[in-house]
């Protein structure tokens, strides 16, 4: 895919890029959104990359505290982890990396995440980047600025959204939170 490139450390989305959690994380969501007269086959699509906290503000609903809404939903997805399963050809080919040379990057909270990881088998990398390690969840960019020390010309990322793809040298880091 790179032919001649080497890179010093892999970051990785962890939902559809390590493993796939879409069908647990949809069956607690749908009884959330159903809780709250939202039409589900219009909002699952809503829920996926994205932190909890910023999905449940964003819809702006009366009488719903965003942070007690995500906690519980914590609570239920953490509770369902049936059908999490590994991405074919994902844990052999992170065991074969040096664990300080790549990181999962997630939307999730960590404690959610290492059940997830676990269900499906994934080895823990050394470093994790979760929901609760950013001031702003995707799409913005700023959990992907791990590892400063090494260059963003050596850092590849990949997510489910993209193509494995070096990181942009020209890309910023956030202002400091």
């Amino acid at each position: 895919m790179f032919p001649g490139r080497k890179f010093a450390a892999f970051l990785f989305d962890m939902d559809g890029t390590v493993l796939n959690s879409i069908a647990a994380a949809e069956r607690v969501w749908t009884k959330w959104a159903r809780r709250h007269g939202l039409d589900v086959a219009s909002f699952l699509p809503t829920i996926h990359g994205k932190r909890a906290i910023e999905t449940i503000a964003a819809l702006k609903l009366p009488g719903v505290d965003p942070v007690v809404e995500a906690d519980a939903l914590l609570e239920a997805e953490a509770a369902d982890l049936e059908g999490i399963v590994p991405i074919p050809g994902a844990v052999a080919f992170l065991k074969s990396l040096p664990p300080e040379r790549w990181a999962v990057v997630t939307s999730a909270p960590r404690e959610l995440a290492l059940l997830r990881m676990a269900a499906a088998g994934i080895p823990v990398p050394a470093i994790m980047v979760s929901a609760e390690d950013v001031t702003r969840g995707k799409p913005a960019p700023d959990c992907f600025f791990w590892r400063q020390s090494v260059s963003a010309s050596r850092r590849a990322i990949a997510s489910s959204s993209r193509m494995p793809r070096p990181a942009s040298p020209r890309a910023k880091p956030p202002a400091p939170r």
